[in-house]
């Protein structure tokens, strides 16, 4: 069973920051000053936690309903963890009227997101080193 809290960046931040190093970081070799931004301290964040509530997955939005830095450790990917983090904030932008939801989606992520009804816009770009593509969903 997988179960999604809110998380608070400070008293979090270790875990936090350990699955986006992880993730980030090590695997995907982000540059750490490019995933720890500075906006973490004013984004509203989730962990997704195993049966055994071990910490395998995290996400933020920003207050403009910007989503990002979701991190699946990947032991647990494939086993709808991101699906439960995404609706999570899904419905934590829809609680607070947001009026859409948008996201720098990798490449590789795109069919994800699509199945919650986002659609691209404008063009491929390099972030990190790694393609991405503007998506957004009109919520209201």
């Amino acid at each position: 069973m997988i179960y999604i809290r809110y998380a608070n960046w400070l008293q979090d931040i270790k875990t936090i920051k350990h699955i986006r190093t992880t993730v980030f970081v090590n695997e995907q070799k982000v540059p750490e000053e490019i995933d720890f931004d500075g906006l973490d301290n004013s984004s509203i964040h989730w962990l997704a936690f195993d049966d055994s509530n071990i910490p395998i997955g995290t996400a933020r939005m920003q207050k403009d309903g910007h989503f990002g830095r979701m991190a699946v450790l990947k032991h647990y990917r494939k086993n709808g963890v991101g699906k439960k983090i995404f609706e999570s904030a899904l419905t934590y932008a829809r609680e607070k009227k947001f009026p859409k939801v948008w996201l720098h989606s990798q490449i590789t992520a795109v069919g994800f997101y699509k199945r919650f009804g986002f659609t691209e816009v404008g063009d491929i770009f390099l972030d990190a080193g790694i393609k991405h593509v503007l998506m957004t969903k009109e919520l209201f």
